[in-house]
């Protein structure tokens, strides 16, 4: 049995025991603590922290531009990737005080497939069934075991709980990507799949009054229907917008209900933008989503925003928003790394 350690949290003062075998962010997901994290593979420094006391930590394989050599040398470290061997005290650089303790338990579950099908012609939505129960806020997402691997993917959930026992994901297929290519030719209706969750921090903030700005792209979609659902399950009026960029009108997906939610929610407007429209017949906005959002000339201050899909948008939009008036710790966002296998 794996040696334990106890890992102190500053400046929150939260202390959780790790396993040597368990990564310092799984173990406090274990333990019902949320981290800021996004990729959880080492490749998009969410989870970036400073060692303050100790130092005798390894590290699973991780991409040095979300460390780089030097700030590894100078005591920063990834917790999505680090095995603590002695106790520690660490420094968060970025949390969330009101999500921090709100976690839930991260459970294992097997799924039955419901459905899957092509809502554009490289997004899938996929429905499963769960056996038992599983909570999760919505915005949060599962990871996926690919059978015959020891490889997981991660997909967020669309729906807002799973009361009715159904769980919808959004999924990109890539070229020639391990998990997309299982979904694209073997996953059929009555499989069953292995999932593990709920994670992640892509969670509706309460903060009555304030406006709010989503940006998102690809299967972006999922997180951000799951929390536009949820607004209107729980009847928030908050004022808000979704930009969603796509290249040709092909890659949009879910209009109807999206409309239909600017009936339900009388301050929400759905902004759909096509950077590459072609001879499509569109009346609508052109051009990357984020120019889209910086022509609209808002006024962002004191709105919160919420950014997801591929990486490139997303650090245009983070770059974008605080230039906007939107308090840069009141953009909350996920960046859908890939592994380069998909």
């Amino acid at each position: 049995m794996a040696e334990k350690h106890r890992v102190r949290f500053e400046p929150v003062g939260i202390e959780i025991d790790v396993d040597e075998d368990t990564t310092i962010l799984r173990a406090a997901a274990e333990q019902g603590v949320m981290l800021m994290h996004g990729c959880k593979e080492g490749q998009c420094a969410a989870c970036k922290s400073f060692l303050l006391d100790g130092d005798d930590v390894e590290h699973d394989r991780y991409s040095t531009f979300a460390l780089p050599d030097y700030e590894k040398e100078e005591g920063f470290t990834l917790l999505c990737r680090a095995h603590a061997y002695e106790d520690l005290t660490i420094e968060l650089l970025n949390y969330d005080e009101e999500m921090i303790q709100s976690g839930l338990p991260i459970q294992e579950a097997d799924v039955e497939v419901v459905s899957n099908e092509n809502v554009t012609h490289d997004l899938r939505h996929l429905v499963v069934r769960l056996d038992g129960d599983l909570k999760f806020f919505p915005g949060q997402y599962l990871d996926f075991a690919i059978p015959g691997t020891e490889e997981t993917r991660s997909f967020s959930m669309a729906n807002t709980s799973a009361r009715d026992g159904l769980l919808e994901f959004v999924i990109k297929v890539y070229p020639d990507g391990l998990f997309s290519r299982f979904l694209a030719t073997e996953v059929a209706v009555g499989d069953r799949l292995r999932v593990t969750g709920p994670f992640g921090v892509f969670t509706l903030r309460d903060n009555p009054g304030a406006g709010l700005v989503f940006v998102g792209g690809g299967a972006g979609m999922a997180p951000i229907l799951s929390l536009l659902r949820s607004m209107a399950e729980r009847g928030i009026d908050r004022k808000a917008v979704f930009y969603y960029g796509a290249r040709r009108r092909r890659d949009l997906c879910f209009e109807t209900e999206l409309r239909a939610l600017e009936a339900k929610l009388p301050g929400f407007r759905y902004v759909p933008a096509l950077s590459e429209p072609g001879d499509d017949d569109w009346a609508g906005e052109t051009g990357f989503v984020t120019d889209v959002l910086r022509r609209a000339g808002a006024d962002l201050t004191g709105a919160d925003a919420y950014v997801c899909g591929p990486p490139p948008m997303v650090e245009a939009a983070l770059e974008l928003l605080p230039a906007l008036g939107v308090d840069g710790k009141r953009v909350f966002y996920d960046k859908f790394t890939t592994t380069g296998e998909g």
